[in-house]
């Protein structure tokens, strides 16, 4: 059941390309929420050649698909309707979606389906992700949900068993959890924090003035920053190093100054990596792209936010939140560490 609701539109918003330019400091206004029935009368714009995609194939493909289905498991990657799904599956890696199929959000520009009282928890999903992770040979694996705004705990402890569980199987074993806001409840925050994983990743999925245009109401700006400066401060305090992530889609009508104030934004919460992918319309009724940005748009976007301190960048318009380079890159830097940690160790011993 879709739990989308009519509201207004923000005629205006298409017209930001054409405006003269504002003063310095002076801000846009607040984009207002586009309903289906009106995002349906906005047709689709055609992709550029930078963005098409080949069709999902190939042995391990249909290995890991058969899998989820034997399994009854979920992959954003699916779910998402993700380009990147065919590469990341060829070579053997997925992002397991925690707690169903159905998320209580109806967020403007994604493809899960929502429902206000989703079906139960599986109880063996922790234990099936696990063991499908161990058979994949995974060495950093990356975990997301769906909001469960109808459990207490968000389905916070939920994430933090799956993740045990899989540490159990392997002890070295990276992961990722790409995790929602839990309304902004510490204690869950704490649940996955403890939990034992490596990343903290939430999304703030665009800048300030969108949030209420792109996101579900329950959702916010300041809610998404919070928990992710949290995250790292309460693991700090109880002296874990942890990494915390974070992503923004292009192309909804943002600006290239916006999108530099939320990158500082995160850093002033302690963010370490962000990435930065293009808006794609899963369809007719979720928001219409507003601009395809080029790949040098997202080059000059990587230089100028480098600037600011993150530990890794990943940018391209294919690019999306679970990012094989960046996993890549995170996996390295952790194992260094943790190299190093055992050596220190040992001499003091």
């Amino acid at each position: 059941m879709s739990i989308f609701k009519e509201l207004p539109v923000l005629e205006v918003s298409r017209l930001h390309a054409h405006e003269p330019a504002r003063q310095s400091g002076e801000r846009l206004p607040e984009a207002r929420p586009l309903s289906p029935s009106k995002a349906a009368q906005i047709a689709a714009s055609k992709k550029p050649e930078w963005l098409k995609i080949r069709p999902p194939a190939g042995e391990n493909y249909t290995q890991i698909k058969g899998m989820l289905r034997e399994r009854k498991l979920h992959t954003v990657c699916e779910e998402a309707h993700c380009p990147n799904v065919a590469e990341c599956w060829a070579t053997g890696t997925a992002t397991f979606m925690l707690g169903g199929d159905t998320c209580t959000r109806a967020c403007r520009f994604c493809a899960i389906k929502t429902a206000r009282i989703p079906p139960p928890l599986d109880p063996n999903e922790p234990k099936e992700i696990a063991s499908s992770v161990a058979t994949l040979g995974l060495h950093y694996v990356v975990l997301t949900s769906v909001d469960r705004d109808d459990l207490e705990d968000g389905g916070a402890h939920h994430f933090a068993e799956t993740i045990r569980e899989i540490k159990r199987l392997n002890p070295k074993i990276i992961i990722e959890a790409l995790v929602p806001d839990f309304r902004g409840d510490q204690r869950a925050v704490e649940i996955i924090v403890d939990s034992g994983l490596d990343v903290y990743a939430h999304n703030i999925e665009t800048v300030s003035r969108l949030q209420y245009r792109v996101r579900d109401p329950r959702a916010n700006y300041e809610q998404s920053l919070g928990t992710l400066a949290y995250a790292k401060k309460y693991a700090q305090a109880s002296g874990r190093e942890l990494f915390t992530k974070s992503s923004i889609m292009l192309g909804l009508g943002e600006t290239h100054e916006e999108t530099l104030d939320a990158c500082r934004d995160l850093r002033l919460h302690d963010v370490d990596v962000v990435t930065f992918g293009q808006y794609l319309r899963p369809s007719m009724s979720h928001l219409p792209v507003e601009k395809y940005v080029s790949p040098e748009e997202f080059q000059k976007l990587e230089v100028d936010a480098r600037q600011l301190g993150f530990l890794y960048i990943a940018s391209g318009p294919l690019v999306r939140s679970s990012y094989r380079a960046g996993e890549f890159f995170i996996q390295g830097v952790i194992e260094k560490r943790r190299a190093e940690q055992e050596t220190a160790s040992l001499a003091q011993n």
